[in-house]
């Protein structure tokens, strides 16, 4: 007979057994819980649609005039009838040439750089009270209407996954598509690194009109 010391010893080990039987059997580098997520759930967590190529884009197609008629019902309350802004909200249109003034706009017309990250942006975060919500036919119209009141395309044009990357942006050509700055190319070191005293400060931000300014008006962001 066992006293309880040896049976809790005994239940010890039956446990400890089990358990490494349970870890053996489950697939290596998982807890053993938990289930593969499939193809359908995955599907609806990868919406995103890249703004270079268009890569991620569904199908389906939206016109101008279908895209007015949306804009109307869910976009024009905060964002103006022609993209022109209401209160603090922003304007989607105009700003052509404002970049570098005091007061720059930032629209899709006069800064974004491709036509299906407004496709993109629109149906991952519009209409601001319930997102996601629009189809991707609405998203295509709302696209095609938004690119016609910047006057980037014609009132004819259809936007769909094939047409919205071949669009080309007025600010496309104003981004840096590869990043200069040195400590960014730099390759991490783990040894045999530079001598500190060997490294040299070759340029800096000073002088090169790289930092905000201190002058000048300021923007109060009154409401229009």
């Amino acid at each position: 007979m066992f006293n309880s010391r040896e049976r809790s010893l005994l239940l010890c080990l039956s446990l400890l057994a089990a358990a490494g039987t349970a870890a053996d059997a489950a697939e290596p580098g998982h807890y053993g819980y938990g289930v593969k997520a499939t193809p359908e759930q995955l599907a609806g967590w990868d919406i995103d649609a890249r703004g270079d190529d268009g890569v991620g884009l569904p199908a389906g197609q939206g016109t101008v005039q279908k895209g007015s008629e949306v804009f109307a019902d869910q976009c024009a309350a905060c964002h103006g009838t022609f993209g022109e802004g209401e209160g603090r909200f922003p304007k989607l249109a105009g700003g052509m040439g404002t970049l570098r003034d005091d007061r720059p706009e930032p629209t899709v017309g006069s800064y974004w750089p491709f036509a299906p990250t407004l496709w993109d942006y629109i149906n991952r975060a519009m209409p601001m009270p319930a997102p996601h919500t629009l189809s991707a036919d609405d998203v295509y119209a709302l696209t095609a209407y938004i690119l016609n009141l910047n006057d980037i395309v014609p009132n004819e044009f259809v936007a769909d996954r094939n047409s919205l990357p071949k669009v080309k942006m007025p600010n496309h050509d104003s981004f840096t598509w590869t990043d200069p700055r040195p400590d960014t190319m730099a390759k991490p070191c783990m040894s045999a690194c530079a001598d500190p005293a060997d490294i040299k400060i070759m340029s800096t931000a000073e002088g090169r009109n790289l930092t905000p300014r201190t002058t000048g008006p300021l923007d109060t962001m009154q409401p229009k």
